[in-house]
């Protein structure tokens, strides 16, 4: 598959990762949201996982609160658009960035963990790009003449 480059700042959004305390990756062609939030305390480290799409900025902060009940409500949630395969994540180096911010905050374990994390971004796209082609869930625009 061929990934465009769609005129992304690779080195802004690695700021971003290193600055920001919560933010979410928005994905090409899956609904999905990859949440990284960075906040950490004497019991939670950083977490990474997929969320649904929240149907306003409220809902988000709101589905951030629930998930991390021990930290108050975050100031902002930086959200990142992704047009890229999610592979372009990691042939970029952004997702290099997000391991190492993960390591210097103490938490190698959850860098390890976050593999999972990605394979399962890609499994998905992978699933939506194979139902785009046989059709499974869409519907063409034209009508076959054979």
């Amino acid at each position: 598959m061929m990934d465009n480059d769609y005129g992304l700042d690779i080195s802004e959004i690695i700021r971003t990762i290193n600055s920001a305390d919560v933010m979410t990756f928005r994905f090409l062609i899956i609904s999905q949201r990859l949440l990284i939030d960075m906040r950490t305390n004497d019991l939670d480290g950083p977490l990474l996982t997929l969320v649904p799409r929240a149907t306003s900025v409220e809902e988000r902060f709101r589905s951030v609160k629930q998930l991390r009940p021990r930290f108050k409500t975050p100031e902002n949630i930086i959200s990142v658009w992704w047009p890229r395969y999610a592979r372009g994540l990691s042939t970029s180096g952004v997702w290099e960035a997000i391991l190492h911010r993960i390591v210097d905050l103490g938490f190698p374990e959850v860098a390890e963990r976050a593999a999972e994390v990605l394979k399962e971004v890609c499994t998905l796209e992978h699933a939506e790009v194979r139902n785009a082609i046989s059709g499974k869930g869409y519907h063409t625009i034209w009508e076959y003449r054979g």
